[in-house]
């Protein structure tokens, strides 16, 4: 409601201040010709154009952003409107003193004083959404008292969303109009970008990813996830351990405090890796600004992810596509990836597999025909996803999402250090997943899953072959007497192994419900 309402006013503010002061400025008898003359010139004259650029953020901020980054790249759409949010941050000043105090206790559903001894009233942090604080606990948690607290300003979420909203609506007009919007899907496009903004506004998902994070990598050595501190977590704020660090990109800080800066690039890129094709569960959206390096005692020098807000995960299938995929991409072994693709659904039926495997050959040969310290294995990898456009295939947008982030984390950890073997390491880390799926860990892990499919089958083994045995017992009819016999002595004995089956099975249901309550009158 509150987004149809936003679209409204700004068509009336369009039509009241626009429209209907230039029909009332235009010649009385030549309207038409004045229109036309008068449009023009306004496309020709690039200071107005400038003028409009600068005062439409002020109308619908995150669409302006969002189209100004779209029109001149438009393979970026999946990101841009997170890119949107961080380029307009400086538009709000944050929540102080008593309006910060309001929200706090309006979140909590208590006074801060309750729970706190102390905030910082600088914010740490200052997003066009959100702000965060330092704070510190009056009673530790976990061992914990220093945290970091995050806010959100419900006002400007809601805005933001009318925003997005107002683009959806935009793309459902658009394709009413444009078949290629149509062919496009623009409007689902607008739509899942409005999904992933409403996720990265949802604390409480957050925390739940942190720590779920936190559980996966919690004995990995380079990499430290915070605590979550669930008492203060809601779906306005967020409460996490406080970690002194510094941004992964401030050579200057991490030289401050003795860190290797080619151990660091290197760790980007094995978490990541691991993250993503390990535990097919990974942040969507990583940049320079969401990664930073601890500096405390403890974790000096460790990974810290914390900042990131978005996380998305992979399917078993899909990881296990990209892992093998990649290794014999690696390997050079286009036949067997061809192979891959056709089996994981990504290529028609019809698709040879020859001629998938020649376009792999044609797009991946000239990588590694370039110098070791020139090869990306991101780009690389961008061909592993892409080569089946051509034959009308593609892979879904979680692989894609996947593919980016590495592409992200292998960019960052360049300008980490730019002489870091992003390939080798790439290439040694895929290697050692694959090793293990294929080996007894991954086949312990495969018998855990379907485990619990075998303990509903189980039980209705005898049975099954009971029937199957009966079947061929009455269709034996025909067969020799010798024949007959033999099967009719087997059916019989089958039977009688299936009644001592039951009665053993109702025999020891009877005897645990008979401990039980004995258990239970002679502890009363």
């Amino acid at each position: 409601m509150r987004s149809r309402l936003r679209q409204l006013r700004l068509l009336f503010c369009a039509l009241r201040y626009g429209f209907r002061l230039i029909w009332l400025a235009a010649p009385e008898h030549h309207k038409l010709h004045w229109f036309l003359t008068l449009a023009s010139n306004l496309h020709g004259d690039p200071r107005l154009a400038s003028r409009l650029h600068g005062s439409l953020p002020r109308l619908a901020p995150l669409v302006a952003a969002f189209a100004q980054t779209l029109a001149t790249r438009p393979e970026l759409a999946g990101a841009t409107l997170h890119d949107a949010i961080d380029t307009i941050e400086h538009f709000e000043e944050p929540l102080a003193g008593e309006a910060l105090n309001a929200t706090l206790h309006a979140a909590l559903g208590k006074p801060p004083e309750s729970v706190l001894t102390w905030i910082d009233p600088a914010p740490a942090h200052n997003g066009w959404c959100e702000q965060t604080h330092l704070a510190r606990l009056a009673l530790p948690v976990n061992g914990h008292q220093t945290i970091t607290l995050r806010v959100l300003r419900t006002k400007q979420v809601q805005e933001v969303d009318d925003d997005a909203a107002l683009l959806c609506a935009v793309a459902r007009w658009i394709e009413r109009f444009s078949r290629a919007a149509r062919r496009l899907q623009l409007h689902a496009l607008a739509q899942a970008l409005r999904e992933d903004l409403q996720r990265r506004f949802d604390l409480r998902a957050q925390a739940a990813n942190l720590s779920q994070s936190g559980h996966q990598l919690g004995d990995d050595p380079r990499i430290v996830v915070p605590d979550v501190i669930w008492d203060l977590c809601t779906p306005q704020t967020i409460a996490v351990q406080h970690i002194d660090t510094v941004g992964a990109t401030d050579i200057a800080g991490l030289a401050e405090h003795h860190i290797n800066v080619t151990q660091v690039a290197a760790h980007l890129i094995e978490v990541v890796t691991r993250q993503a094709f390990e535990h097919g569960f990974f942040h969507a959206a990583l940049d320079a600004r969401r990664v930073a390096v601890s500096v405390e005692p403890e974790t000096r020098g460790r990974l810290v992810l914390a900042g990131a807000a978005l996380m998305t995960s992979l399917s078993s299938p899909e990881r296990e596509f990209f892992v093998h995929g990649a290794t014999a991409l690696f390997e050079q072994d286009y036949g067997r990836l061809a192979t891959l693709h056709h089996v994981a659904g990504h290529v028609p039926a019809h698709a040879r597999t020859e001629q998938i495997e020649a376009e792999l050959r044609t797009r991946s040969e000239a990588h590694f025909a370039s110098d070791t310290d020139e090869r990306s294995a991101g780009a690389l990898f961008h061909h592993l996803l892409h080569s089946v456009q051509p034959f009308g295939g593609e892979v879904s947008p979680r692989l894609v999402a996947a593919q980016r982030a590495f592409g992200q984390a292998e960019q960052l950890a360049r300008s980490i250090h730019p002489g870091v073997d992003a390939w080798g390491i790439a290439r040694h880390t895929l290697a050692d997943i694959a090793r293990r799926d294929l080996g007894h860990h991954g086949w312990i892990r495969r018998l855990s899953q379907e485990l619990p499919h075998l303990a509903q089958i189980a039980p209705r083994v005898p049975q099954m072959v009971f029937r199957f045995l009966e079947h061929h017992a009455r269709a034996g009819h025909g067969l020799a007497t010798g024949q007959a016999t033999q099967q009719a002595a087997l059916l019989d004995a089958w039977r009688r192994e299936h009644r001592r089956t039951r009665a053993l099975l109702l025999a020891c249901a009877v005897c645990g419900g008979l401990i039980g309550v004995t258990a239970v009158l002679f502890a009363g």
